[in-house]
């Protein structure tokens, strides 16, 4: 038994377009592989997200959650806009292709822009509207549950995209878990949170604060290779640092430098050190002293007037 399912945006989808589309692997995990995909009939790159049968979630809720995250739009989410379901019991995503590819890469490949305050600003504003969509724009809550840089995508005008929410909607309990196992060794994983299905808006916000940081500084999450002083996980790195008053090690040099030659003022040291607290805020190891994402936006706004 065939079937594909298509959402706004994905009108023109066929089963054979996907079925015989060349693809790249870009991206594995125990739960699925991830391909860059050329669709021939309409001459479109999309993004194929291929899940293994054995960790697909029970098919009721299954064919929920494929119906809730296909009618999720807005202008800072990789929108779902095709569901094909094969008769071995694969599953395809498919969703639009970003040609930048995704922050971790931007920030890891050492391009001057990523570290211009104009434009880890405009990327964290947009991660912040995605995400309060998320939490508070639908019916009810969608938690994320694996929020990562990985997961958000770049167009060429470095608007960001987050892909993957809800996806452990998607999976079984012990695939769920896997997810976040991955999470955890990321460096993104909420200190409370011991079970996907325990994933909350807060354990979001605790992800999205390290993304804040990763941004501001440059740093992975997780160092690979940490010296005996530092603290190889970067929000205790970043507290460390404070604490030692090491204040260049907050955020990096060239961000204060960048905006001279933009058509903007340059940007404050007072400016960016409220970005860091706030960031410093929602990776509170507490879960009530982090902000909502409705405060996330707030005083990302006001940062930024």
């Amino acid at each position: 038994m065939e079937d594909l399912l298509t959402f706004q945006g994905g009108q023109d989808l066929t089963i054979s377009d996907i079925l015989d589309a060349p693809g790249e692997v870009i991206g594995k995990s125990n739960y699925g592989t991830l391909y860059k995909a050329l669709l021939h009939r309409s001459n479109c790159v999309r993004l194929l997200r291929f899940l293994r049968p054995v960790c697909i979630a029970r098919a009721k809720d299954f064919e929920e959650a494929i119906q809730l995250l296909g009618s999720i739009r807005h202008p800072n989410l990789v929108p779902l806009v095709g569901f094909y379901a094969g008769p071995r019991g694969e599953k395809l995503l498919v969703h639009p292709f970003f040609r930048r590819g995704s922050m971790a890469q931007f920030i890891r490949d050492g391009n001057a822009d990523s570290h211009k305050w104009t434009i880890i600003y405009r990327i964290s504003l947009g991660i912040a509207k995605g995400l309060d969509h998320l939490h508070t724009g639908l019916q009810k809550p969608v938690i994320h549950g694996n929020l990562k840089s990985k997961n958000i995508l770049l167009d060429r005008n470095y608007q960001p995209y987050i892909s993957d929410f809800g996806l452990h909607l998607l999976l079984n309990p012990t695939a769920g878990q896997e997810m976040l196992e991955a999470s955890a060794a990321d460096g993104y994983k909420a200190p409370e949170l011991i079970k996907m299905k325990d994933a909350s808006e807060l354990t979001d916000i605790y992800s999205l604060g390290i993304i804040l940081l990763e941004l501001l500084s440059g740093k992975e999450p997780i160092s690979e290779n940490p010296t005996p002083n530092d603290d190889f996980h970067l929000p205790n790195f970043m507290r460390n640092a404070v604490l030692d008053r090491r204040i260049t090690d907050l955020y990096h040099p060239d961000i204060l430098l960048s905006n001279h030659n933009d058509n903007e003022g340059p940007v404050t040291e007072e400016c960016v050190l409220k970005f860091f607290q706030l960031a410093m805020a929602c990776c509170s190891p507490s879960p009530s002293l982090r902000p909502t994402i409705r405060q996330v936006l707030w005083k990302l706004e006001e940062i930024g007037r």
